[in-house]
């Protein structure tokens, strides 16, 4: 047994690494080696995270994003260069290919370098536009460090980021200011609604080309509100997207810098914090959300989840129409290194939707209980009265969180004792209009005797069409045609009083699918396969 604690360290590491909802191999693509030493230490945060960082230039033919198909990386930071161009190796189809394969990109930017025309391309892809100018910078007289940007205002001191909305998680918050040195503005497109703003400036801000000599700026490409600094693209494979506008902001000199706002005190930048939470959320070390159990089960009372289990009631794939049945959704929230349960935000909820071709229930999953690393959701309904494939679905997406879409299968059939009332209304009528015939009531024949030929031709033409719409009604139950919608109630009041009823079956009414008998028509027999499998023949 001395192979035994070998085992077990290595089904521990293994455990480990499949913890971590990505990968940990970073490829920085940077121009300059002098940029090692300019953010060492946002490089050494990222290590001491366990990621391991390779440093291309752009212009390396021996870049390969892909190898045997599969991503060579996790992920990519792109640093500003001083080229018009990247290399082969990054055109952005490749880039977006990268994206397809659920691989993440940290995007800088910054007012002193030109940007590449393939980043160009690229975000044009994504609706995000930056501004025409080469050298645009976003500047504010009223929020700017006053230490190192007095005469310029160039150097924008915001707050960490909010939430958006109170019904949104925000994983960016933090105490302090940050500071973000000649950043590069963006505008987001309004046709995607897969990008998300991080940092927006301030309703003063503006971006504008400080090589343009005049008193005042006529045309800026953006001001206030529309000015984003960070910006955020999630695909619907989960995969993201960050564009940092100020690169600098994650300079070693701006870690540890002391600023001061307009009318404030020295105080010290929280760049590094900020820094940490962008590169955690792009890298999905954050904001990642992992599904557990699945589970569905009659709801009885008494009838506890084990008593479940044992009995062998677990995710059956059949139901019967108007059961009772419950539902459990258990989810978990990754962070950093763990999972954590999922907490919603306070205005926000998850939802199951009970759906065949549109939700007939679209309900609020209520937490009900907490493991150490998840939260179990529950909810509990009725089944509608409708027979046909249905699908559990969890639906749930959210700006900054990984998308969750969990469908399971299930089949709703009728009742093996009961008939839907439809039929079962129209065979009443049919045998109260029977037994009010001459052919039973007088010549004293059998009922079934008086359905068929020639007997039937002596049958008044009111159980005539009753007899015909059974015979619609109970061939709809097994058509498969309209096993979606199924048979649809009927009235047959007025049928009893001698006058046509606007409905008999399946939406068609007795003037259009039932026509008056003269006697002479051939009736039609067909042999029709059953949901369960039996043959029938259906006059």
């Amino acid at each position: 047994m001395h192979w035994f604690p070998q085992l077990l360290c290595l089904a521990l590491l293994g455990y480990a690494q499949a913890l971590s909802s990505s990968g940990n191999r970073v490829l920085v693509v940077t121009e300059q080696v002098s940029d090692k030493e300019k953010y060492s230490k946002f490089w050494g945060d990222l290590e001491n995270r366990g990621h391991k960082l390779l440093f291309k230039s752009p212009k390396d033919d021996r870049i390969a994003l892909f190898q045997h198909g599969e991503r060579a990386f996790d992920h990519i930071i792109l640093l500003p260069t001083k080229s018009k161009s990247f290399g082969p190796s990054l055109t952005p189809t490749l880039l977006l290919q990268f994206i397809n394969k659920e691989g993440n990109i940290l995007l800088t930017l910054s007012a002193e370098s030109l940007v590449p025309s393939a980043i160009s391309s690229l975000l044009l892809e994504l609706d995000v536009h930056l501004p025409p100018d080469r050298f645009s910078v976003t500047v504010d007289h009223f929020n700017y460090d006053t230490l190192s940007a007095s005469e310029k205002h160039d150097v924008l001191l915001l707050p960490q980021p909010s939430g958006l909305r109170k019904d949104l998680k925000t994983f960016f918050a933090a105490d302090g200011l940050i500071a973000f040195p000649r950043a590069v503005a963006q505008e987001l497109g309004s046709s995607s609604h897969l990008l998300t703003p991080i940092v927006r400036a301030p309703e003063t801000a503006y971006s504008y080309n400080p090589k343009e000599e005049a008193e005042t700026v006529e045309d800026p490409f953006a001001v206030g509100s529309q000015v984003t600094l960070v910006s955020s693209m999630q695909a619907r494979n989960s995969a993201r997207f960050t564009i940092l506008g100020s690169v600098e902001s994650l300079e070693d000199v701006w870690f540890d810098a002391t600023i001061k706002a307009l009318g404030g005190k020295e105080v010290k930048a929280s760049n590094r914090e900020f820094a940490k939470h962008l590169s955690a959320w792009t890298f999905m070390e954050t904001g990642v959300l992992k599904v557990g159990n699945v589970e569905h089960h009659l709801s009885k009372a008494g009838f506890g989840n084990s008593n479940v289990v044992q009995s062998g009631y677990l995710n059956p794939r059949i139901y019967r129409i108007k059961n009772d049945v419950t539902f459990n959704f258990e989810l978990s929230e990754y962070s950093f290194d763990h999972l954590d349960p999922f907490v919603a935000a306070p205005e926000d909820t998850v939802q199951l939707e009970f759906t065949m071709l549109s939700p007939f229930h679209r309900l609020d999953l209520q937490p009900i209980s907490k493991t150490q690393n998840s939260t179990i959701f529950s909810t509990t309904f009725r089944l509608p009265d409708q027979h046909g494939i249905f699908s559990f679905r969890v639906n749930y997406k959210r700006p900054f969180l990984t998308n969750v879409d969990e469908v399971r299968e299930v089949t709703c059939q009728w009742s093996k004792d009961t008939m839907p009332s439809s039929c079962k209304d129209i065979r009443a009528a049919l045998a109260e209009c029977l037994q009010s015939s001459e052919c039973v009531l007088i010549q004293r024949h059998q009922p079934n005797d008086c359905l068929r030929p020639p007997l039937l031709e002596t049958l008044p033409t009111r159980c005539q069409q009753l007899k015909k719409g059974y015979g619609e009604c109970k061939r709809g139950m097994i058509d498969m045609r309209k096993r979606f919608r199924g048979n649809q109630p009927i009235a047959v009041s007025k049928e009893l009083e001698g006058e046509k009823s606007p409905q008999l079956y399946a939406g068609g009414g007795t003037g259009s699918a039932v026509k008056a008998t003269s006697g002479h028509e051939d009736e039609r027999v067909e042999t029709v396969v059953g949901l369960d499998g039996e043959k029938r023949v259906v006059r």
